[in-house]
């Protein structure tokens, strides 16, 4: 109580200030996200005016703090660094229309994107993607585990075909078996569904859209997925992408098993079982005609250093991502500009007050990068190309902090993490957070497979322990209800929607108050000589222990 007291009585002046650091500023949080989403950043699409304006923001912010650049070496500099590092990437986009229809024993019914369907842009190399009746086959969740000796296939040939797909992992309805519970797998990621049908040759994927399995409404994959796409450029698209990727809205998929003599919900629960095997819905068949712009263009991710002062070649990065939709379909106001205030410019505002903290504190003894990402939104590319291509080698970094989607509102008594990673790493943080009467509380929602969704997955999966943060529910103010209710409303209303919009409304004090721990806790390791590591029996700990001999 006399904890919340002191804050209480700091909020007035804006100011959060930690007992053993510096003081961070909820009115400078508040306009670094007022500016970064403001419409004239045009929902800070990549290869955009808006991502002009968002870089040239982030460098002006991070020299202003005093850091130095870290970005790719400068030709014909030698030792000198830009501001950012390239990013190459392919650019899709349907130009057009979209023709869909549905054909069954009755007749051809026309389809609408957005509304039935979402398509995206192929990004197999297809420059026209052009079906006629393909046969539509259920493939269950679409799973090839053999650890878990579970074949959704059972060898059917997917050549010419529309794998239809549930999202999520067989155990999320029952919440027990062989996947774990309720924590999602990266088997239930709608990434992972796209890369098989693709690895089987299958003319294309349909996954189908549950709210509670997704994590998220229709409005979300609709404005996800019907906007430009990007990817990594790829030497052979078509092992990763098939010509067609696409979801569709439950109702529909359910009236079409039902036209194709199957009946939806008695399938479902038959594919959360081994016995499972594909079933072809018949007389029903999908004609879809599309053209596709595809280009090759480069993205930038911003990097900027403070240079450690004995160890400079050990890394510890707090990371973010800058992008968000840029400008798409509009809404039932009119409003195309996905703006993304929570999401990320909360993130880019935590990184910029944490950037000028280091900036006015004396050197550590390890190098601390600020690493900004672009392309998160489409699928993790600005970290996944950073952690393919490393600025400073991925042994030597000692973790990574992400930090997306952080809470605009007041202080809460607890913080979690995406996903249930066992790590050393998380360990430090749940001690440090004491000191800010900060509680641990587990992913509320494993099931939603955040851990694969944010920045620090790349990483991870490379053996670089990281996390990315959230922040808790349990309000200081309102408590646990007031929390959830926010949540709730924001998934529901504003997120990846143009109402995800900054508001006078949002005190900031939680962020303020929360980055006196997350600077602290990245001080102890940059002034420090430990390597955290995974635990023993975590997935990720063989990778980062292959790599052991580079760490003194």
């Amino acid at each position: 109580m006399k904890h919340t007291l002191i804050i209480a009585a700091l909020l007035s002046a804006g100011m959060v200030h930690a007992a053993t650091g510096p003081e961070f500023d909820a009115k400078r949080l508040s306009q670094d996200v007022k500016v970064l989403s403001s419409d004239k950043f045009e929902g800070r699409g990549p290869n955009t005016a808006g991502e002009t304006l968002t870089v040239d923001y982030l460098v002006q912010q991070f020299k202003a703090a005093g850091l130095q650049p870290g970005g790719d070496p400068v030709k014909g500099k030698p030792g000198e660094r830009s501001w950012t590092q390239d990013v190459p990437l392919g650019r899709f986009e349907i130009k057009g229309p979209v023709a869909l229809s549905v054909r069954d024993a009755k007749g051809t019914h026309a389809l609408r994107q957005g509304d039935d369907l979402a398509v995206r842009a192929s990004m197999s190399g297809s420059k026209l993607v052009d079906f006629k009746d393909a046969p539509l086959v259920f493939v269950g969740y679409g799973v090839t585990a053999p650890e878990r000796k579970w074949d959704d296939f059972k060898g059917v040939d997917l050549k010419g075909k529309l794998a239809v797909v549930l999202i999520n992992d067989p155990d999320f309805e029952t919440g027990q078996g062989e996947f774990g519970g309720k924590a999602m797998t990266y088997y239930g990621r709608w990434t992972y569904k796209f890369e098989e049908m693709a690895r089987r040759g299958a003319l294309g994927t349909i996954i189908v859209h549950e709210t509670a399995p997704a994590s998220y409404g229709w409005a979300t994959v609709k404005n996800s997925n019907t906007n430009v796409m990007y990817d990594i450029v790829r030497k052979n698209p078509a092992e990763a992408h098939a010509p067609v990727e696409a979801w569709i809205q439950r109702d529909l998929a359910a009236d079409l098993f039902k036209r194709g003599g199957q009946d939806f919900e008695a399938l479902k629960k038959l594919a959360q079982t081994r016995d499972f095997k594909p079933v072809q819905l018949k007389d029903v068949t999908l004609s879809g005609k599309y053209a596709v712009d595809a280009q090759v263009i480069t993205s930038k991710n911003v990097a900027a250093r403070v240079v450690g002062a004995s160890r400079p070649d050990d890394t510890v990065i707090y990371s973010g991502h800058w992008d968000h939709l840029g400008v798409g379909l509009p809404d039932a106001k009119g409003d195309k500009i996905y703006n993304g205030a929570v999401d990320n410019g909360t993130g880019l505002a935590a990184m910029l007050e944490l950037a000028r903290a280091y900036g006015k504190a004396p050197k550590p003894a390890r190098s601390v990068l600020f690493l900004a990402v672009t392309a998160e939104e489409k699928g993790l590319l600005g970290s996944e190309y950073y952690a393919s291509y490393p600025l400073y080698p991925l042994a030597t970094t000692v973790g990574v902090i992400n930090m997306d989607a952080l809470s605009p509102y007041g202080v809460s008594r607890n913080f979690t993490i995406s996903g249930s990673a066992k790590l050393d790493l998380l360990d430090q943080l749940v001690a440090k957070a004491r000191q800010w009467n900060l509680a641990y509380s587990p992913d509320p929602k494993p099931e939603a497979g955040y851990f694969f969704r944010s920045d620090h997955f790349p990483f991870a999966k490379r053996g670089v322990p990281a996390f990315s943060y959230g922040s808790g529910n349990d309000w200081v103010d309102g408590g646990i209800a007031a929390g959830k209710k926010s949540e709730q409303a924001y998934t529901t209303d504003n997120y990846h929607q143009p109402s995800d919009e900054w508001s006078a409304k949002w005190q900031f004090t939680g962020m303020a108050h929360d980055l006196g721990m997350l600077y602290s806790l990245g001080r102890d390791l940059a002034d420090g000589k430990s390597w955290p590591n995974w635990a023993s029996d975590a997935e990720f700990r063989a990778a980062r222990d292959k790599s052991a001999s580079d760490r003194k």
